[in-house]
């Protein structure tokens, strides 16, 4: 007898499989290359890697360094200007957002929403805020020529 073959993303019992993080379905590093060619890049077994290492856990906020601390510990063989450049270029292609803060430390968030973040100086963590929860009263008009492409709010929170 002919197994059957199902025409839409799930199995052969007909529920749908568990999600992984973000928008991937099915097998991770399937969808990944597909999400990475879908945004222009070639899914080179370095960017598999370090997307593998941002997107399967979810939305979070990473730095380079942390990043490349988190790829030696998976024991993938990458140089820290490798993770730099990776990581621009996801920002490049919309993938990521990138959170620089007072020019000294820069973060790479991979929600992509509409949303604002708290900075815990203490522990130099980000946690978001919703977009809804910051009101933004009054905007400066930008030079002309330019347009504003969004208002980031940073937070900081110290130990009361």
């Amino acid at each position: 007898m002919a197994r059957p073959t199902p025409s839409s993303p799930t199995d052969i019992a007909g529920a749908p499989p568990a999600r992984p993080a973000r928008d991937l379905q099915g097998c991770l590093v399937h969808d990944l290359r597909g999400k990475l060619r879908a945004a222009g890049l070639r899914p080179t077994r370095q960017r598999v890697a370090l997307g593998w290492l941002l997107f399967a856990k979810g939305d979070r906020h990473v730095t380079a360094e942390r990043l490349f601390e988190e790829a030696a510990a998976s024991r993938v063989p990458i140089s820290l200007a490798t993770v730099y450049n990776t990581l621009h270029q996801f920002t490049q292609a919309g993938l990521l957002r990138e959170i620089a803060i007072d020019g000294s430390k820069t973060w790479f968030d991979t929600n992509l929403t509409s949303h604002h973040h708290f900075l815990i100086e203490e522990t130099n963590a980000l946690v978001d805020i919703p977009g809804a929860q910051v009101v933004i009263g009054r905007v400066p008009e930008p030079p002309a020529g330019l347009a504003i492409e969004r208002i980031d709010v940073v937070v900081r929170l110290r130990k009361a």
